[in-house]
């Protein structure tokens, strides 16, 4: 598991307006803590479902390799999961321009 990497995780049970069911997730977490015991890593969730309200803070990952579909960063919704949680990867990997924007946009939500 690397960062920018796309991996299958599970993300029930949700609570509330949180983000559930399987779906794929980009391993946002330094490399180097990868390999540690941490028993968490952090992720950002992606969705098939195009809002143009939240159009702003998503960034669209096209479609390749086994990322079956265009798929958009929830950046609004990142979570540590436990390494438990995950299953299938890697999917796919961010290229370096997708990195950069799901980085951007996550530094504006975060208000940084």
């Amino acid at each position: 598991m690397r960062r920018g990497e796309i991996w299958i995780a599970n993300h029930n049970p949700n609570k509330g307006a949180e983000i559930g069911k399987q779906r794929p997730v980009i391993i946002m977490q330094e490399d180097r803590l990868l390999t540690t015991e941490l028993p968490t890593i952090i992720t950002i969730p992606l969705t098939t479902q195009y809002r143009p309200a939240f159009a702003p803070m998503r960034i669209q990952i096209t479609a390749r390799d086994r990322l079956l579909q265009d798929c958009y960063a929830m950046v609004e919704h990142p979570r540590a999961l436990d390494r438990s949680r995950f299953g299938e990867g890697p999917i796919t990997r961010l290229t370096p321009e997708e990195m950069t924007a799901v980085e951007r946009s996550l530094l504006a939500v975060m208000g940084m």
